[in-house]
């Protein structure tokens, strides 16, 4: 006979966690990560910084070297954008400097409108993994199937884009669509965590800071009264020193607010009309425009759809100059697509035609390890679209 089970004493607690435990620990393991990227936001960008520097000398390294240099960029972006909204989140309950104007707008917008900030998030993410998406294309179906991917993405990024235009009421896209990661000072986090310290621990810090406090006067005795510090007692936190009395304009003057930083946050781009209004879709339309004009030519050396494709960039940069820009984030965005069509030497039949003869040159002349390099991305640069695409 099997010997019997042991039976549980009653009264005697099970060891086993609950099924409400087991829920509770992805959210509290969720919390723990969030608190540790806010407080280490700095060394989180070093690392994934290292970790893209790594996909730069994987290519040509071994065997489908290039798809697996490019799941490593692709996932640290796509972490890097959870990242992104983590400290969103922690700098908005921060006292911190006046942002950026980007960083208003983007925020605004995906603060208060849940339709942007799922179109941004979703553009964002075919950004990050459309040239992955391209290679495995390439790689399972041939050249056919691979356009058809990139017609495909470059659709549904302009439809994307569209949409954030209709949402923001015709007001012009900027670069990135999503807030950028801005640096969260240690102060700032120091003086969030006070905020939730006992009274008794509170009270043991402003005594230690009065101590510090007191040797810092003893220090500064032979100082004038305007360059001395002073430290507030329960924080610990140092007030600068005064200026002195013949710089005072200057410093008043690196103090004094612009328009831009109190205007509205969905004031500082303007909503277009007319030909600027035109322009921005005919900005938007290029790269699907010239990806279609690419998959439907034969000959790699056409110059067909790389005129088709600058001169509808071109048009929509006419366009646009032709309109008032009256705000600084708009001049800033359209200064950096300006920079952006430097990208159209790397492509199509100016690339295969001109570029290709000059890279190889240069090539030639450098040493062999940058040499080797150049040559790995020269593969990327003549077999995807993606690659060097703005």
């Amino acid at each position: 006979m099997s010997a019997p089970s042991a039976m549980p004493r009653p009264g005697a607690r099970s060891t086993r966690p609950t099924a409400g435990q087991l829920l509770s620990l992805p959210p509290k393991w969720l919390g723990m990560y969030e608190d540790f990227i806010t407080k280490n936001a700095g060394q989180v960008s070093q690392i994934e910084s290292a970790l893209r520097s790594l996909t730069y000398i994987i290519p040509g390294r071994f065997r489908d070297a290039e798809i697996a240099s490019e799941s490593i960029h692709s996932g640290v972006q796509l972490l890097s954008l959870y990242h992104d909204t983590l400290l969103t989140r922690a700098v908005s309950r921060l006292a911190l400097p006046t942002p950026s104007a980007h960083a208003r707008y983007t925020r605004f917008w995906s603060e208060k409108n849940t339709k942007y900030r799922r179109v941004a998030m979703l553009l964002q993410m075919v950004v990050y993994t459309e040239l992955l998406c391209e290679m495995t294309a390439k790689r399972k179906g041939g050249e056919k199937s691979r356009w058809r991917v990139v017609v495909l993405l470059e659709a549904i990024k302009a439809i994307c884009r569209l949409l954030l235009l209709r949402i923001t009421r015709s007001r012009p896209l900027v670069s990135p669509v999503l807030p950028e990661r801005e640096a969260i000072p240690a102060d700032a986090v120091e003086e969030a965590e006070d905020d939730t310290k006992s009274e008794s621990e509170l009270m043991d810090e402003v005594q230690l800071n009065g101590d510090i406090a007191r040797d810092i006067l003893n220090e500064d005795e032979g100082k004038a009264p305007y360059e001395r510090e002073w430290r507030m007692p329960r924080t610990g936190m140092s007030l600068p020193s005064l200026p002195n009395s013949g710089d005072i304009s200057s410093y008043l003057l690196g103090r004094v607010l612009t328009a831009d930083d109190i205007k509205p946050a969905k004031n500082l781009l303007n909503q277009l009309q007319g030909s600027g209004q035109a322009a921005e879709i005919l900005q938007i339309l290029a790269p699907l425009i010239y990806a279609s004009a690419l998959a439907s030519s034969k000959n790699r050396k056409s110059w067909t759809p790389w005129v088709v494709g600058l001169t509808v960039e071109y048009a929509a940069r006419q366009l646009r100059d032709r309109s008032l820009r009256t705000t600084a984030l708009e001049r800033d965005e359209w200064n950096k697509r300006g920079w952006a069509m430097a990208w159209w030497a790397m492509r199509g039949a100016f690339y295969e035609n001109v570029t290709k003869g000059m890279v190889g040159g240069v090539t030639q002349r450098m040493p062999g390890f940058i040499a080797g390099i150049l040559e790995d991305y020269e593969y990327l640069w003549e077999n995807y679209y993606f690659s060097t695409s703005a």
